[in-house]
């Protein structure tokens, strides 16, 4: 046990180290960062292996040992509690030995005076060994039960932990209002899919078609108060098994997915098109920077960007869009915006040379802005002259309409600003093992806890027309409370015995 205390330690700084430092599998940006601000640290570190704690040879050497002396351990351990519940109560000679001691005068004869006490001890429900007029007795081995428990029981915890995360994976899922996401591996943001050391590489295929995205907001705390997701659940062949609600801290289980309420956006769908051809269109997965101190994330613009690349010879065009889902928003800066209202896109378009396909990001290093302006829902903007083709004009903007008699060439439609659920899912199959070995470890630590080993001995010898008998006790835990219990338990046999004469002699 010691041997495992000492290793349980040495997982606890690994951990730890793991935890406080960034790791590759995880973030790998922040660990480039890393690198580049601290050289010195960052070398000594990677050559550690504590950019990947987990995955170290010396991580696994150090859960190979505590395996093996927790096993090693346990298993002798749990033979010995075995054959102690085979075995019989073991009746002792001198009883005035013991710790707890009473003789007293009964008027029943001692055959009938032990059987009698044998019998309240069963009601009491201690383990009875009877040998002519003696009785032995014996309880509480829920005590070294319960240890057993919680050690085993945490030995499953970690197998439980190791093959669910080891064979397992999870990521998070971006899903429009309305559209259809497949388990597959690029469905996933890369750059937050976690694949376990031994994955197969085998997605489950299943799908989620996000019907409705909900959610409330206080007014005036701008807090949220519940975020939800109606999931229509769909089989690896495309066919709907049934509906369910994804909500914070209430996850969807679908067959070997547990899917998690994450976060939200707003997706606008926009499209564009040059002499009528259409070069994009879709939802825009739009992104919040985290907002400054002092005010609130609602009232922070959305970014996304729209890519065209090879728009005319040898010129790429991108456009930057900036979205106000409550058009008030822009004219009351900091304002809130909890819901769809008038919204309002400002964009800006770059020329140049596009260098990143990402459509989170845009590098600009190779590119210039040569217009911009603003654009309503249902309106249409000429991209080339940054005026109002089609559709309500921008009135708060001061958007003047495109002059007539001469047909836009290229352009951006807004048509409307449905939302985004950003969903955690993932597979493990250990889940239900960790949840089996959590039980079990609270269930084993109540026990050896709350429970100690007691003995009791009786022994009745012929007195007179009745017995004498004598009582012995032991309590190897807690035994100031074992005093009350003897007592009780003394008062209960002479009852049952037919009452007291006298009592011969009383020891504390």
């Amino acid at each position: 046990m010691r041997t495992a205390l000492i290793l349980l330690l040495l997982l606890a700084l690994a951990s730890a180290a793991g935890s406080l430092i960034p790791q590759f599998p995880n973030s790998p940006e922040r660990v480039a960062q890393f690198l580049s601000t601290h050289s010195v640290l960052g070398e000594v570190y990677r050559r550690a292996g504590l950019f990947d704690v987990f995955g170290t040879w010396w991580f696994g050497f150090i859960t190979a040992l505590l395996f093996t002396s927790l096993i090693a351990c346990l298993l002798p351990r749990s033979r010995a509690h075995l054959r102690a519940i085979r075995q019989r109560p073991v009746h002792a000679r001198e009883l005035d030995a013991l710790p707890l001691h009473r003789e007293m005068l009964v008027a029943a004869p001692p055959e009938v005076a032990a059987r009698t006490a044998a019998r309240v001890l069963r009601r009491r429900r201690f383990r009875v060994a009877t040998e002519g007029a003696s009785v032995a007795a014996e309880k509480g081995a829920l005590r070294e039960a319960g240890s057993l428990i919680f050690h085993w029981a945490f030995v499953l915890l970690l197998v439980g932990v190791i093959v669910g995360k080891g064979t397992g994976y999870s990521g998070r899922a971006a899903i429009v209002e309305g559209q259809t996401w497949t388990d597959a591996r690029l469905n996933y943001d890369a750059t937050r899919l976690r694949l376990g050391r031994y994955f197969d590489g085998d997605f489950s295929g299943l799908g989620l078609r996000l019907i409705d995205y909900r959610d409330a907001f206080d007014p005036e705390t701008a807090l949220p108060l519940y975020f939800e997701s109606e999931l229509e659940l769909l089989d690896a062949s495309g066919a709907p098994v049934g509906t369910a609600v994804a909500s914070v801290n209430h996850p969807v289980a679908f067959e070997q997915l547990r899917v998690y309420q994450y976060g939200f956006g707003w997706a606008p769908v926009v499209s564009a098109a040059k002499d009528g051809q259409v070069l994009a269109d879709g939802p825009v997965l739009m992104s919040q920077q985290t907002a400054p101190e002092g005010r609130s994330q609602l009232a922070q613009t959305w970014h996304g960007f729209v890519k065209l690349p090879q728009v005319r010879p040898e010129v790429d065009m991108a456009v930057e869009l900036e979205l106000w889902p409550d058009g008030r928003g822009f004219l009351f800066e900091g304002m809130p915006m909890f819901d769809a209202n008038a919204p309002l896109i400002r964009y800006q378009v770059w020329e140049g040379r596009l260098l990143d396909p990402s459509k989170a990001s845009l590098d600009t290093r190779f590119m210039r802005v040569v217009r911009g302006g603003f654009l309503w829902e249902g309106s249409t903007v000429d991209l080339d002259r940054a005026c109002i083709a089609a559709g309500p004009a921008a009135t708060v903007t001061a958007q003047a309409g495109c002059p007539g008699g001469v047909e836009p060439s290229l352009t951006l439609t807004f048509d409307s600003l449905p939302h985004y659920s950003v969903l955690q899912v993932g597979k493990d199959i250990g889940v239900p093992v960790v949840l089996a070995a959590a039980i079990l470890i609270v269930v084993g630590l109540l026990a050896a806890l709350y429970t100690s080993r007691r003995k009791l001995w009786v022994r009745a010898e012929p007195a007179g027309e009745g017995s004498r008998l004598i009582v012995g006790g032991l309590a190897l835990q807690r035994r100031s409370q074992f005093q009350t219990e003897f007592d009780r338990t003394v008062d209960a046999l002479v009852a049952a015995s037919g009452g007291s004469v006298r009592e011969a002699v009383a020891a504390p």
